[in-house]
């Protein structure tokens, strides 16, 4: 936690409201530096009805981590609309229903451990405290535990924290920089679906592995269930480990 953020229970209440009607409507989704998550792109290229590669290539940059060589997309920076998001407009957010995760959270940061006997998750949550956010002005009874709930952000959470698990499992199987071939998995079966997709069915990525018919099916209709085994193949592929081909989540 840094000192901007202050540690908050779940079942704390919460005085914030954002809204046209607070002066700083809008200021949020401006002067960013926003990273997105593979399932943040999942469901902003299905709400545009774009190809993952249409929406890559139209709104986002790609970097690489500098110590672990992971692909890291972000929304592309325009000076000329002062850094704002691609979807701000003048009455809000123009893909409210899909937006990312981080918009959804704010002004909350999450964070989470897992025990290594249970396997459970443990969720921690801080309000973050900017000086040009006037939502805190705003009286509201609602819980932490509330508030998250009518963002609807726990679909988010859950498909990130299968992102977070993967990548704690690349530095410990795989510490230090992965290379280029290496990076390239990881983009692929995360960011870029539908050419995922294409090189499953069309060009026999896979051709070599014994996958039921039935698990395909589900992998070829459902963008929830794709990702999902794309982080599998990535295990696979980059760490050896054994896929689980039960049923998809999202399927």
């Amino acid at each position: 936690m840094t000192e901007d953020m202050v540690p908050v229970h779940p079942d704390e209440r919460m005085n914030f409201r954002c809204g046209s009607e607070n002066t700083c409507f809008n200021a949020c989704c401006r002067d960013l530096n926003q990273t997105l998550t593979p399932y943040d792109i999942l469901r902003l290229k299905r709400h545009l009805k774009m190809s993952s590669q249409e929406f890559i290539r139209t709104y986002t940059s790609l970097h690489h981590g500098p110590e672990s060589g992971l692909p890291i997309l972000t929304f592309k920076s325009n000076p000329e609309t002062g850094h704002a998001c691609p979807f701000v407009t003048a009455r809000g957010c123009s893909v409210y229903e899909d937006r990312p995760a981080s918009c959804r959270m704010y002004p909350l940061a999450r964070a989470v451990s897992r025990s290594r006997d249970t396997g459970q998750i443990n969720e921690f949550f801080a309000r973050i405290e900017e000086e040009h956010c006037k939502g805190a002005c705003s009286i509201s009874k609602k819980t932490v535990r509330e508030w998250l709930d009518e963002q609807n952000v726990e679909t988010h959470n859950i498909q990130n924290d299968k992102l977070m698990q993967l990548i704690h499992l690349k530095n410990t199987m795989l510490p230090g920089r992965l290379d280029g071939a290496q990076s390239d998995i990881f983009y692929l079966a995360l960011y870029d679906l539908d050419e995922f997709r294409t090189r499953i069915f069309d060009a026999g990525l896979i051709a070599d592995l014994d996958i039921p018919a039935g698990f395909l099916e589900q992998v070829k209709a459902n963008d929830e269930a794709l990702l999902d085994f794309g982080i599998q193949w990535i295990k696979y592929m980059l760490f050896g480990i054994e896929l689980s081909l039960g049923c998809q989540n999202g399927a």
